[in-house]
């Protein structure tokens, strides 16, 4: 059975300076055993009820403005999982969650930037499953938990977000300033948490963790985490990945749950 990732994506940027983020992805991709197809839930998909990609041929979404020029021409061309998608909804139809299939949608940038680095070869198909803004992190655990025999199949699940996400603080941050208490306690309480096994203080996280709303004012950015929590079999032992931050507040930790 093949893990389940989550991963914490950074800006799109990553793809033109890759650092040591790019380094631990490129390792973790040739570490990983080749899964039949993958499934992303990136933050930058939400949809009232679940929606899989069922494209054939996914285009590579810029969904993002500002950027270098040269950004825009990056392309990932992995075939679309259309099989993959009818799985994925048969398995939320079982768990009686609603779903609806989408013929057109393309791989947005939480799925194509850490694909590029685990998978250059592009020749794995991929699918997207959206997230449900509106629903808690215990819904989001139950869907992953509803994804979760997709992995006999050989089915790589990664949900790709991040461990903290300020946008607004970002830019108040002086350049070059460690990040502040409000950001590593919060980043540190999710990692012992993940150690600790503790998926129900880990579901309630703002009522619990240090700081949570200052380090995430809206859901999306953490909501892949809870559907990779869901899809593990196992939370305590995993191995946690790449604990360096970027623009001074954006913790880019990733864990690989079940790693083999």
């Amino acid at each position: 059975m093949v893990p389940v990732l989550f991963l914490s994506h950074g800006a799109p940027t990553l793809s033109l300076d890759p650092g040591e983020t790019g380094a631990a992805w490129r390792q973790l991709g040739g570490q990983l055993p080749k899964p039949s197809a993958i499934l992303v839930i990136s933050a930058h998909w939400e949809s009232p009820i679940s929606t899989v990609s069922s494209t054939v041929h996914p285009e590579t979404i810029h969904d993002f403005s500002g950027f270098p020029e040269e950004l825009y021409k990056l392309r990932y061309a992995a075939p679309g999982a259309p099989e993959l998608a009818q799985a994925v909804a048969l398995a939320l139809q079982q768990a009686k969650i609603p779903v609806q299939l989408d013929d057109a949608r393309g791989l947005d940038h939480g799925a194509w930037v850490p694909l590029s680095f685990l998978f250059p070869e592009a020749d794995i198909p991929v699918a997207q499953l959206s997230l449900q803004p509106e629903q808690n992190p215990a819904w989001h655990i139950a869907l992953g938990r509803a994804l979760r025999p997709l992995r006999k199949q050989g089915v790589l699940i990664i949900g790709s977000g991040a461990i903290t996400h300020n946008l607004h603080a970002i830019f108040r941050h002086p350049q070059g300033e460690p990040a502040p208490l409000w950001v590593t306690e919060f980043r540190d309480w999710i990692a012992e948490k993940i150690a600790a096994g503790d998926l129900k203080a880990l579901g309630e996280y703002r009522a619990h963790a240090p700081h949570a709303v200052q380090n995430h004012p809206t859901d999306e950015h953490l909501l892949p985490l809870f559907v990779a929590l869901g899809a593990a079999n196992r939370i305590g032992g995993a191995v946690h990945l790449n604990r360096v931050m970027t623009y001074g507040l954006l913790a880019m930790d990733a864990w690989v749950f079940d790693p083999v």
